[in-house]
């Protein structure tokens, strides 16, 4: 499938920033590894500097230019790899760590709609107790967490060097403000929030070495659940594992938009089934703006006025083939035999009607088998 994002051109970057990214393909075409390790050395370096308060928006600035998927993925990889080395100064430091909570609400009431779960819970102690007690975070007993639930823009690159100042204890741990979750409407909403708190280890320590949801994956998801509940509203938490800021931002969006994609396929072939019989499924993507989406539309042979359309937006990290592949495995799961992939990059709206464009499966190739 074709890549319908377009990056800033190279000479739209300031200097500095296009030094960095000029290293970075250097790294990813370098012919021996001594050659791309020293470049990498020389960006994390650079990275470095911009994670040391004040360093303003530096870092939010590189990657905002950055000119290809392939240079953006470069420096994110180095700057996750940052993280984790922790602060090079004490020999007992404070490891940031995030926990992604998918949190699926939906009004069960009309007097429901319109909620808003607070994301401040009264014990925020006992997740600490239970990540702990599930052995968690490789058995990490000293995990303080806050109170507050915060949304994706509070680990933003912008965010990081208030964040990571924590890691040499150069000033204490706050609270960051909460992100309050709307409920819309009766239609389960999918949102992303994240526990952010620290850990003492000492240095080298490996605290993410298990990621996989463990023992402590139930109690977790429970007690969560308990803490946002609002009357009238359904709500249901699910944890990921723990992970440095900078890797729990992405894999919490990750696993947020699967979550969002099984939720509308299982809605969605069930009512095509039940209308029409077996639904077919057709991927496409599109260009919207600088940016594309890949999206997927069900509809039924016997009904043209039946189909339903998921939109999944791409970042900067994503590989398109990575998402069509996701979409491709979950309907497998749903049973969905036909799936079609619709060629080219397409544009945001349907010319004729002004709505967002989605194929039905007599307009695309015949399934792949």
């Amino acid at each position: 499938m074709d890549d319908p994002r377009n990056f800033p051109p190279a000479g739209a970057a300031p200097a500095w920033c296009a030094r960095l990214f000029a290293l970075a393909e250097q790294s990813l075409s370098a012919d021996i590894a001594r050659r791309a390790d020293e470049c990498d050395a020389a960006i994390g370096d650079a990275i470095d500097d911009m994670l040391r308060p004040p360093s303003g928006d530096a870092l939010a600035v590189l990657f905002a230019f950055a000119p290809s998927a392939a240079v953006y993925r470069h420096l994110w990889r180095i700057l996750a790899r940052r993280e984790r080395a922790g602060a090079p100064e004490p020999s007992l430091v404070a490891c940031l760590v995030a926990i992604p909570v998918i949190v699926v609400a939906g009004a069960e009431r009309a007097e429901a709609e319109g909620a808003m779960l607070s994301c401040v819970l009264d014990d925020a102690a006992q997740f600490a107790s239970i990540l702990a007690q599930g052995g968690a975070l490789a058995g990490n007993v000293t995990l303080a967490l806050p109170n507050t639930l915060v949304g994706a823009d509070a680990l933003a690159f912008a965010c990081l060097p208030q964040l990571f100042a924590w890691r040499a204890l150069a000033e204490p741990p706050k609270a960051l403000p909460p992100a309050p979750i709307a409920v819309a409407g009766s239609a389960e909403g999918v949102h992303l929030r994240f526990l952010v708190g620290t850990a003492l280890a000492a240095a080298g320590a490996d605290l993410f070495r298990d990621q996989r949801v463990g023992s402590w994956g139930v109690p977790f998801a429970k007690a969560m659940s308990r803490g946002l509940a609002c009357a009238g509203v359904s709500v249901l938490a699910l944890p990921r594992p723990p992970l440095p800021v900078v890797e729990a931002e992405w894999q919490g969006r990750l696993a947020q938009r699967e979550v969002a994609a099984q939720i509308f396929a299982s809605n969605a072939i069930r009512k095509l089934r039940a209308g029409t019989g077996e639904p077919s499924a057709v991927i496409s993507v599109h260009a919207i703006d600088a940016g594309g989406e890949v999206r997927l539309s069900l509809s039924s042979p016997f009904d043209p006025r039946s189909a339903e359309g998921f939109r999944c937006a791409l970042a900067p990290l994503d590989r398109v083939e990575d998402v069509v592949t996701m979409l491709e495995t979950l309907l497998a799961d749903c049973r969905v035999t036909d799936v079609r992939r619709m060629p080219g990059v397409h544009p945001d709206r349907d010319a004729a009607t002004g709505l967002p464009l989605l194929f039905k499966a007599e307009a695309a190739p015949p399934a792949l088998h």
